[in-house]
C-alpha cells in the first residue's frame, strides 16, 4: 500500500512503480475523499501509459460515496464494514430491539447495493475488509470484541453480495493480535462453508510493526493460515517503505507452498479438537514445562558458549541449554541444562543439579534405568505407537521433543500430538525445528521458524520451542527469534510490544521517526504494549488491548490514549513523544 498522498499523482506513480518492481502484484492507495478517488483516474492512466497493468485497489473508509467514485477508476475497491454505513467507533454501548437491528441492516443494503451495481457495470472487484480495530459500536454492542463479531461484520455484507449474485468479491479479516486474526479467519471459513460461500481470502496481520518483530509477527499469523490451505493473497504490513514488504511476503508464500506434494501423513484428528476455537492441550506439568506454565525455550550450545551471550537481555535467556555429549564446565546459577542420556548416567550427586537427560527414540529401553525428575524423549511421527505410548503413560516425568524431517513438518508434528491426545497421553510436548541458515540469512530463518510454529501455537499444542540451526547464525539471534515467536502468538511476553501501522496517505506526521524515538525511549519497559498509529481509522480499536496509544489526529497533531481512553487531544507533534513518556512514567510511579 502506498504511503504517499493520493492527490499527488507523481508521488503515487513513483511509489507504485517501486512496489511493482519489488514484485507487488496489486497496489492499494488510500482514498479518504472524493478528490483522492477522482485522482485515481490520473494515477491509473499514467501507469498504463508506461505499459504497467498492475491492478490498483482503492482503500475507502467512512464515506460510501467515495467508494462509488473510486469504483470508476480502480480495479478493486476495499470497503470497511465497520464504518461504511455505521459511524466511526466510539466504544459506546448501544441497545437495539430486534426490529431496530433489522433496520440498521436495511441501511447497509440500501447503500451497498447501488455500489455493487456500479462495480458490476465497470467490472470492478470489491474487497470487504474487516479490521478488528474498526468494528462498529453496533457490532461491538451485540457481539462484543470477539471473533464472532468480526465475522458477523463481514457476513452482513457477504450475504448481500450473495443475494445480488455479485461474485467479484475478496474478503479480508485483519487484527494486530495474531490470536484474534487466526481465530477470526478460521471462524469465517467455517461460517462461509455452512452458508455455502467460497469467496477468496486476503490475509494480513495489521499494524504488525517494523523490523524483525514485525516480520516474525506477520509470519506467525499469515503462516498459520497458509499452512492450512487458507489464503489467496497476502500483505505483510510493516512500518517501513512499502516495497520492503514484498520480499518478506514472497519468501513466506514460497516457503509454505514448497510443501505441495509432500509425503502423505496418515494422521488422524483428535475427535474433541476444536479447530475454530482451540484451547490449550491439558498436560501434566514436569518441572516448569507443561500444565499452566508458560512455554519454555530450549537452545543448543553444543558448538558455542555454555551460557547465553553476556550482553543478552536476561528476559531472553533460554530456560534450558542443550549441551549434547558434555557437561557444562561452569554452570550458571539457576540455569537448567540438558545432556545426552549416557552422559547423565555417568554423573551423580551434586553434578546432577539442574541437569537432565535426553533420549533418542531408539533408546526407550534405557529410560527406566535412569532416575531423573525430568527426562526428554526425541520422538518423530511414525514411530510405532505401541512402543512409546505405554512408555509415556508409565513415565509422566518425560517431556516429548517432537521432530520431523518431512517438508511439511507442521503436518507431522500436529499428527503426533493428535495421536497423543487420542491415546490419552498427557506428557508435555516441545517442538524442535531444524534449519540450515547463515548469519546473512537471519531474516529467512525468522520467517520460516515463525511460519512453522504458528499453527502449533494457535492450536494450543505448544509447551515449548527449540530452534536448531546448522549454520553460522549466532546463539543470541536464535534465542531472540524463539522468544519473539512466542510473544507474537501472545504466549509469553519478554519485551515491550509495539503495535504500529505502516502509514498511508492519511498519515500526517513523521511516523517512522516517531516509532524509532518511542522504541528507543521505552525499550527497557518489559511487558508494555504501545500503539503508534498514523490516523484514527484503526488506531483506537487496534490499541484496545494496548497500554498506551499515540495516534495521529490531524496535520502535525497527536492524541494520546491510555487503553481505550483518550487522555489528551491535538498535542503538537514535537511535544507528543515526551508527553507519552511522561504519561507512562507517572503511571509506573503510581
Amino acid at each position: 500500500m502506498t504511503t504517499t498522498p493520493t492527490a499527488d499523482t507523481e508521488a503515487c506513480v513513483d511509489q507504485a512503480k517501486r512496489i511493482i518492481e519489488a514484485g507487488g502484484e496489486y497496489v492499494r492507495l488510500t482514498t479518504q475523499g472524493v478528490r483522492e478517488a477522482e485522482n485515481l483516474k490520473n494515477i491509473n492512466a499514467r501507469l498504463r501509459e508506461e505499459g504497467i497493468t498492475t491492478p490498483l485497489v482503492a482503500d475507502v473508509h467512512f464515506n460510501p460515496h467515495v467508494a462509488d467514485v473510486a469504483a470508476l477508476y480502480a480495479e478493486k475497491v476495499r470497503v470497511n464494514p465497520g464504518n461504511y454505513v455505521d459511524p466511526a467507533r466510539t466504544f459506546k454501548k448501544l441497545e437495539y430491539t430486534g426490529e431496530e437491528y433489522a433496520e440498521e441492516l436495511k441501511k447497509i443494503e440500501k447503500q451497498f447495493v447501488p455500489f455493487l451495481n456500479i462495480c458490476r457495470e465497470h467490472h470492478t472487484a470489491v474487497r470487504i475488509g474487516v479490521n478488528h480495530g474498526s468494528l462498529s459500536d453496533r457490532i461491538m454492542s451485540r457481539y462484543g470484541d470477539t471473533p464472532a463479531g468480526i465475522v458477523e461484520s463481514c457476513m452482513e455484507f457477504l450475504r448481500i453480495c450473495k443475494r445480488e449474485d455479485f461474485k467479484d468479491v475478496v474478503i479480508s479479516i485483519k487484527a494486530s493480535n495474531t490470536v484474534v486474526m487466526v481465530e477470526s479467519v478460521r471462524l469465517l471459513v467455517d461460517t462461509m462453508r455452512r452458508e455455502q460461500m467460497d469467496y477468496p481470502l486476503h490475509l494480513g496481520v495489521t499494524e504488525a510493526g517494523e523490523g524483525e518483530d514485525g516480520r516474525i509477527k506477520s509470519a506467525v499469523g499469515i503462516g498459520a493460515l497458509l499452512a492450512d490451505g487458507i489464503g489467496d493473497t497476502i500483505r505483510v504490513s510493516l512500518s517501513e517503505e512499502p516495497e520492503a514488504e514484498i520480499p518478506v511476503a514472497r519468501h513466506l508464500v514460497d516457503y509454505i507452498t514448497r510443501r505441495a506434494g509432500h509425503t502423505l501423513i496418515p494422521g488422524r484428528v483428535y475427535d474433541k479438537f476444536n479447530w475454530v476455537s482451540p484451547e490449550r492441550r491439558t498436560t501434566v506439568p514436569v518441572e516448569n514445562i507443561g500444565g499452566d506454565n508458560l512455554p519454555v525455550v530450549i537452545s543448543s550450545r553444543i558448538h558455542g558458549d555454555e551460557a547465553p551471550a553476556a550482553n543478552a537481555n536476561p528476559d531472553l535467556t533460554p530456560d534450558y541449554l542443550y549441551m549434547g555429549a558434555k557437561l557444562p564446565e561452569n554452570k550458571v546459577e539457576g540455569q537448567k541444562y540438558i545432556v545426552d542420556f549416557n552422559v547423565y548416567a555417568q554423573i551423580s550427586g551434586e553434578q546432577r543439579h539442574n541437569v537432565f537427560p535426553i533420549f533418542p527414540y531408539n533408546a526407550i529401553p534405557f529410560l527406566s534405568g535412569v532416575e531423573a525428575p525430568l527426562k526428554f524423549l526425541v520422538l518423530p511421527y511414525g514411530a510405532p505407537s505401541a512402543e512409546y505410548i505405554p512408555c509415556l503413560k508409565a513415565h509422566p516425568e518425560i517431556v516429548v521433543i517432537s521432530v520431523s524431517n518431512n517438508v511439511n513438518r507442521l503436518g507431522e508434528q500436529r499428527a503426533l500430538v493428535h495421536e497423543l491426545m487420542t491415546e490419552g497421553v498427557a506428557n508435555p510436548v516441545v517442538f524442535c525445528q531444524m534449519y540450515s541458515h547463515s548469519q546473512e540469512e537471519k531474516g529467512d530463518f525468522q520467517l520460516e521458524a515463525a511460519a512453522d510454529m504458528g499453527a502449533l501455537m494457535f492450536d494450543g499444542l505448544t509447551d515449548g520451542i527449540w530452534l536448531m540451526n546448522n549454520g553460522t547464525l549466532s546463539d543470541a539471534d536464535i534465542d531472540a527469534t524463539a522468544f519473539g515467536i512466542l510473544q507474537a502468538a501472545r504466549l509469553r511476553t519478554t519485551k515491550t510490544e509495539y503495535i504500529s501501522c505502516p502509514g498511508c496517505g492519511r498519515t500526517l506526521y513523521d511516523l517512522r521517526a516517531t516509532i524509532a524515538r518511542i522504541k528507543e525511549a521505552t525499550k527497557d519497559m518489559k511487558g508494555l504494549k504501545i500503539g503508534i498509529m498514523g490516523c484514527i481509522v484503526n488506531g483506537p480499536g487496534e490499541m484496545a488491548d494496548a497500554d498506551y496509544g499515540y495516534v495521529g489526529a490531524g496535520r502535525g497533531k497527536i492524541s494520546l490514549y491510555r487503553r481505550k481512553e483518550c487522555v489528551e487531544k491535538n498535542i503538537p507533534e514535537e511535544e507528543a513523544v515526551e508527553k507519552l513518556l511522561q504519561l507512562i512514567r507517572s503511571d509506573i510511579k503510581e
